[in-house]
């Protein structure tokens, strides 16, 4: 039997036969890519990661497919670091809040850890269900679509309510009443849908409570650094072993570190469009896209 760089025995039949590695260099760059462009953007890190991986061919052994799939939740370590370094200050006031030593940073973690609640009580329930039903092009096809029309009517609604009354708009996160956090929250859990968006729930759920563009993606980030290290962690712990056996060191890191910088860049980029030209753009793309699917499905390039 091969020996991975985990220093653990492979079984896979890919290394043992010399074929094509499950998870070459290459294949880790385009997947780091993928997620750190998308995984802050409102279009879906996880639909596009899978649009990505059926392109790319599934693996005919179905626990190599799972351990890529897998994978594809693990790769969020590098948009975390990424998150986290870019808002170092806020992170930095949320733990001196939890101490007691920062009443602002107390108030930000309360709304973060509120909003993150939703989807810790009912993510595991849903993993298994969700990665064997809805990790397939028609889901995340049809997610992009439904997104799409979420996102415009929340675009309406915000318009509106900027030409009604903008003095009324929430200015900082930490002033957001505990209801208005797990209302955000609970919408998040929606996203567990791949093609959805965890990103776009959860600015659309800034938007409902009263939070400008910029902010509610501020908040979103901050959320998703929660709620991604659960996610991560959870697949490290329950599918750590599959990915041990059939993934290497290697490409692993590589996708980690490529999401990081791509995600660092996407970030710093999506809160200045927010603040100038909203969701429109992202639900258009998210249109074509949805269309491009269809017609691949339609012509059996994807299965």
């Amino acid at each position: 039997m091969a020996t991975s760089v985990f220093g653990v025995e492979n079984n896979s039949s890919t290394v043992n036969s010399g074929q094509r590695p499950a998870l070459g260099y290459g294949d880790a760059l385009v997947y780091g890519l993928v997620e750190g462009v998308t995984e802050f953007l409102p279009v879906s890190s996880t639909g596009h990661l899978i649009l990505t991986k059926e392109c790319m061919g599934k693996a005919k052994d179905e626990e190599v497919q799972s351990a890529l799939n897998a994978y594809l939740i693990v790769i969020q370590v590098g948009a975390i670091l990424a998150v986290a370094l870019l808002y170092w200050r806020d992170v930095w006031a949320m733990g001196l809040g939890l101490l007691g030593l920062d009443p602002r940073g107390r108030a930000l973690a309360r709304n973060v850890l509120l909003a993150f609640l939703p989807a810790a009580a009912i993510g595991p329930f849903l993993d298994e269900v969700i990665e064997k039903k809805l990790f397939g092009a028609l889901p995340v096809a049809i997610a992009l679509l439904g997104g799409a029309a979420i996102m415009f009517a929340a675009e309406r609604m915000r318009a509106h309510r900027e030409r009604v009354d903008s003095s009324g708009a929430l200015t900082e996160l930490s002033k957001m009443r505990p209801i208005q956090a797990i209302a955000i929250g609970l919408l998040q859990c929606v996203a567990m849908w791949p093609g959805t968006s965890r990103s776009m729930m959860t600015i659309v759920g800034g938007y409902l409570v009263g939070l400008r563009p910029a902010k509610a993606a501020e908040f979103s980030f901050l959320l998703g650094l929660v709620t991604l290290t659960a996610a991560a962690g959870y697949k490290s712990v329950t599918r750590g072993g599959e990915m041990l056996e059939h993934l290497e060191l290697g490409p692993v890191l590589l996708g980690c570190l490529v999401a990081g910088i791509s995600a660092a860049l996407a970030v710093r980029w999506l809160v200045s469009f927010l603040s100038r030209r909203g969701l429109a753009l992202f639900a258009w793309y998210r249109i074509v896209l949805a269309t491009v699917i269809f017609v691949m499905i339609g012509m059996d390039i994807l299965v």
